[in-house]
């Protein structure tokens, strides 16, 4: 396939994104950013219902977009933003399940790092195992964001996992014991597609639910009820 745009997922012209764009993974919540937070927002993408926004927040042009449930399907939005659309940075805005006794429902996490347990880097032909992490600009700029803004938040490692409903017996318990904070679906393969591209990721969340004490979060507030989390990656998109 040619290295242009628009692209089969994508429908927007190059120049259309600004170089930092903030994705959740729900198509509604980029929807209730673009209305609520961007001045002047316009759609630039709908195939498929990824809605693509672009406006400003004070000033500086950012867009938000949706990255879709899982691996895969961020593995092909963050690859044509990056290298179709000239893209620099990505900060995920997701939601996560607490697997850190310290964590309850609406804490917010920033993913130093994301283990998986899939086979997308396997792509690459690497001779051993990859770490993905994030860009520390990015993550430096996001907590000096939080404590200025009195946003209390977490750093640490993250799951990526390729099953929302595992078969495994207490694969929740393996990984809470090695020290990762929460478990999600889409980080690592962000983080790897930033490596490849020489681009900037970050990705952070606020968790949604608690499988262990089994709390949990509405449809209608995992769209819309994560402001603090919105606004901290805003400002940050602000700043670099």
């Amino acid at each position: 396939m040619s290295n242009t745009a628009p692209t089969p997922h994508i429908e927007a012209s190059v120049g259309d994104f600004a170089k930092t764009v903030l994705m959740p993974g729900d198509p509604l919540r980029a929807k209730f950013i673009a209305e609520n937070f961007l001045e002047d927002a316009r759609l630039v993408n709908g195939v498929r219902g990824a809605l693509g926004y672009t406006g400003k927040y004070n000033g500086k042009e950012v867009s938000v977009m949706t990255s879709g449930m899982g691996m895969p399907s961020m593995g092909i939005y963050s690859y044509e933003l990056y290298n179709f659309y000239g893209v620099e940075n990505i900060i995920r805005i997701g939601s996560a399940g607490a697997l850190s006794e310290k964590l309850d429902l609406f804490d917010i996490v920033a993913a130093q790092g994301a283990c998986t347990n899939s086979a997308y880097g396997s792509q690459f032909g690497l001779n051993g195992s990859f770490s993905p992490i994030a860009d520390y600009s990015l993550l430096k700029s996001f907590d000096d964001t939080c404590k200025r803004l009195g946003i209390g938040i977490h750093i640490g490692n993250v799951l990526s996992s390729d099953s929302f409903y595992s078969s495994e017996e207490n694969c929740n318990e393996k990984w809470r014991d090695m020290g990762v904070l929460a478990v999600e679906m889409e980080t690592a393969a962000l983080y790897m597609n930033a490596a490849k591209a020489k681009k900037r990721a970050l990705a952070v969340f606020t968790i949604s639910d608690c499988p262990f004490t089994k709390k949990e979060t509405t449809s209608q507030q995992r769209q819309t009820a994560f402001s603090q989390m919105m606004q901290a990656a805003l400002e940050t998109a602000c700043a670099v």
